[in-house]
């Protein structure tokens, strides 16, 4: 059965989605944010730390910027991963509910 737009965006099942949504994304976000300010706290705070020597040309700086840029990947990694599994698939069935396939 073809529903309207406005059924579809009245529905439990879409406003289940958006909120589904707005969870990840504010989990992922919030996880963001304390990784990145973490790190530029942490210069602020203990430079002493991160300009120790690690290697011959390396200091713990570097080494924790990297681990940032890493978790900031492997964050996005989640969310793409959620997405595919989760997120797309719901909003492919109710495009189909809309079109009335």
């Amino acid at each position: 059965m073809k529903s309207t737009v406005r059924e579809v965006l009245d529905s439990a099942e879409f406003q289940n989605l958006v909120m589904r949504r707005w969870r990840v994304s504010m989990v992922l976000s919030t996880l963001l944010f304390v990784l990145y300010y973490g790190y530029i706290l942490l210069i602020a705070m203990d430079r002493d730390l991160l300009s120790r020597r690690v290697g011959p040309a390396t200091t713990v700086g570097i080494v924790v910027a990297g681990a940032v840029i890493v978790g900031a990947w492997i964050l996005t990694a989640i969310y793409v991963v959620w997405a595919n599994r989760h997120y797309d698939p719901d909003v492919a069935r109710l495009r189909a509910r809309m079109q009335g396939d």
